[in-house]
């Protein structure tokens, strides 16, 4: 605790320094504007002091303690990136499995460490490529896979035992994990040395992203049996991402995305103990929580954002300590990959983009991230060139290799701004879970639209104050130049769709029909049951051939589609 005494001789300083030398210079030259403001809109004070935290009840042990111990505010491990740097994962792949098999390798040999796999529309809803609502989306947006013979195309030359891989795959993560494990069998590597990690976390695609296919009940129960599945069969394996990202780039502020991207992971594991009464396991929450994983967004607000991150940690290991009475410190753990905010990036002056996303990935360093993609500063124009992706890598070499912020921990622990903002935002996110658990917890939230209209109200008011110019963005409203920025676009050629139907054609010719439809309605069967783990009959039925539209329209038969509500 802070001695009352000195607090309050610091106290009378800082007014002395207030009245003597502040007030005398802004007559002379006042400062830029009336107000500062973070994002969050939080009003900055001129200086921060020992005072400040002194106000807050700030302790030591109690809010900061250390490294790779509870409450884990300084970090996840004793030696952070002094021991292991953080996974450096740019997120790729478009068009055919030939060209994301091309840029996976050329990205593995300029120094990426890890890898991080984007899917077209089609694949993350649960449609096979000749859909006729899949035509025009085949390769855009990520890799088409249908079937195993992509995702082993994918992953020609690249070893799967040594190399971990994310997937940003939601409701079909079943299905892709399946095909996952089909491809590294038949190389004779088993699954439970696999490493890496499925997004499938469907509760933010019903507040944002909206990549959803069945209603809200049966998506829970299918992304929670991956996670009580995984937890068992696959030790290495992180079974959910649970990401803020995608609220952030919504619209979301840095506490709303703290606080629903929690109240996700506490209606998770919910379910999952819920669920583990029906199948027998887990038995606690410690059974699975040392593989549940989050993703996060850094923006360009640099110390808000290294704040924002640190508190994260913090409520994590207060949730899982108290409310789950978790004993294992790994269930405690917020483990997070970090990509740069894609919604900061502008389509004017592109390059300067690079300093945006150096900003934002220095940010989150200093908040201690496992794993991270930094923005290509062409993204706002098209998928990222090779050149785009290297300088990004780049970024994250010249920060671990040249700039020193790694060689200490957590190094902006006890700046009195930084644990000040920490605890703001941690107090702001704190409120809105406890309106969220008054709700009856997120999936009744959801139900309710009121996360949704939450983050649209939150983007609607930052649109208002960047054309007000109180959010100044340099070539968009300051700094504004007319000339069309003149760089090389990366387009998809149309041929990767023939490409793919004609795989796909093969495959289906080559298969026994017989064990196809077995294994799909056997599916269908257990899709009915509530007290059966989906995960094995879905494997299985990648295993005899059904692809992965066929698994989902067994599905789709079962559960039926969600259309979500409108919110007023």
């Amino acid at each position: 605790m802070w001695d009352p005494k000195e607090i309050e001789k610091i106290r009378e300083k800082l007014m002395e320094w207030e009245k003597e030398v502040v007030e005398p210079i802004l007559k002379k030259m006042p400062e830029r504007k009336r107000e500062f403001l973070t994002e969050q809109g939080f009003v900055v004070k001129r200086l921060y002091t020992p005072v400040d935290l002194a106000e807050l009840g700030w302790n030591y042990l109690e809010k900061l303690g250390f490294p790779g111990q509870y409450p884990f505010t300084r970090g996840i491990y004793p030696t952070m990136y002094r021991g292991r740097p953080w996974t450096i994962r740019q997120y790729s792949g478009y068009g055919s499995a030939e060209e994301t098999n091309k840029r996976y390798r050329y990205l593995l040999s300029i120094g990426q460490t890890g890898l991080s796999m984007a899917f077209d529309l089609p694949t993350q809803l649960g449609l096979d490529p000749d859909h006729p609502l899949a035509y025009y989306e085949v390769g855009k947006v990520g890799v088409a896979c249908p079937t195993p013979v992509e995702m082993d195309i994918v992953f020609k030359d690249i070893p799967m035992d040594k190399i971990t891989t994310s997937m940003t795959i939601n409701a079909t993560a079943m299905e892709i994990l399946s095909m996952y494990i089909l491809v590294a069998e038949s190389r004779g590597i088993p699954r439970h040395v696999l490493g890496g990690t499925v997004q499938n976390d469907i509760l933010k695609e019903f507040i944002a992203r909206n990549n959803y296919i069945y209603p809200p009940l049966p998506s829970m129960r299918y992304a929670t049996d991956l996670i009580i599945w995984a937890a068992k069969e696959m030790p290495k394996w992180n079974s959910i991402s649970i990401s803020g990202y995608h609220f952030e780039e919504a619209g979301a502020t840095p506490a709303q995305e703290i606080a629903f991207t929690l109240a996700d992971g506490i209606e998770y594991v919910r379910w999952v103990l819920e669920r583990g009464k029906a199948q027998g396991w887990p038995k606690s929450v410690d059974d699975f929580a040392p593989r549940l994983s989050f993703f996060f967004a850094a923006r360009t607000n640099l110390f808000e954002q290294v704040a924002k991150f640190r508190a994260a940690r913090r409520m994590w290991a207060k949730i899982m300590k108290e409310w789950f009475g978790a004993k294992n410190p790994r269930s405690m753990m917020l483990r997070f990959h970090t990509q740069t905010a894609g919604v900061q990036l502008t389509a004017q002056q592109p390059l300067v983009n690079l300093i945006r996303t150096t900003i934002q990935a220095l940010a989150a360093i200093l908040g201690g991230t496992q794993s991270l993609h930094v923005n290509s500063y062409d993204e706002a124009l098209s998928l990222p060139t090779e050149e785009a992706v290297k300088l990004s890598i780049r970024v994250q070499q010249v920060i671990l290799y040249e700039s020193g912020v790694v060689d200490t921990v957590d190094p902006l622990g006890g700046a009195y701004y930084v644990e000040w903002l920490t605890d703001m935002l941690e107090n702001e996110a704190w409120k809105l879970i406890e309106k969220i658990e008054g709700m009856g917890g997120m999936l009744k939230a959801i139900e309710l639209g009121w996360p949704q209209a939450e983050i649209a109200r939150a983007a609607y008011e930052y649109q208002l104050r960047v054309e007000r110019g109180e959010i100044p963005i340099v070539g968009v409203n300051i700094f504004v130049e007319q000339e069309m920025p003149r760089i090389k676009v990366l387009k998809v050629d149309p041929a990767v769709r023939e490409r793919v139907i004609a795989r796909l054609n093969e495959y289906r010719k080559s298969r026994d029909m017989v064990k196809v439809e077995r294994a799909l309605n056997e599916l269908r069967r257990v899709a009915e049951r509530e007290d059966v783990n989906l995960m094995p009959y879905i494997l299985e039925a990648v295993r005899a051939g059904a692809t992965l539209g066929e698994i989902s329209g067994a599905l789709r038969e079962v559960w039926g589609e969600w259309r979500a509500p409108e919110v007023i």
